[in-house]
């Protein structure tokens, strides 16, 4: 899925920590990605690193759509890997809600008895097959 406009609705900031270039574009990507792969309808995200003494705290931020914003927030010595662990984190909320959304669809009964029909149809078949043999 393409996610047009992704790119400006993706803000990665810090307050007190230099970030450089490349994980900007390191945070990008993968937020796309995820994005990409549960819904595709990425609104915004935001990716905020601050410094808690010898460890980074990340925040991720990813709103899909129409969906409630999802929050994944961990704490690591480096600063990719806490990122990885609060994508994580949000992936795995964007990935429940996905589900429930799947699941919340009412059963399709009309093709439940097509199914269980032609389940049982060749075995009829049979039948009148060796009766008409005999």
């Amino acid at each position: 899925m393409s996610l047009e406009g992704a790119e400006s609705s993706i803000l990665v900031q810090s307050s007190n920590v230099d970030l450089g270039d490349a994980f900007p574009e390191f945070a990008r990507t993968n937020i796309r990605q995820v994005a990409g792969k549960y819904f595709g309808r990425l609104s915004n995200a935001s990716v905020y690193v601050s410094r808690e003494g010898i460890t980074y705290r990340c925040t991720v931020n990813i709103q899909m759509g129409a969906l409630k914003v999802m929050t994944g927030e961990a704490k690591n010595k480096e600063v990719y890997a806490a990122f990885r662990q609060a994508l994580q984190k949000a992936a795995k909320q964007l990935r429940r809600s996905k589900r429930e959304l799947r699941e919340d669809k009412a059963e399709r009964i009309d093709k439940d008895v097509v199914l269980r029909e032609g389940a049982r149809a060749p075995a009829r078949d049979e039948d009148e097959f060796q009766a008409a043999a005999e």
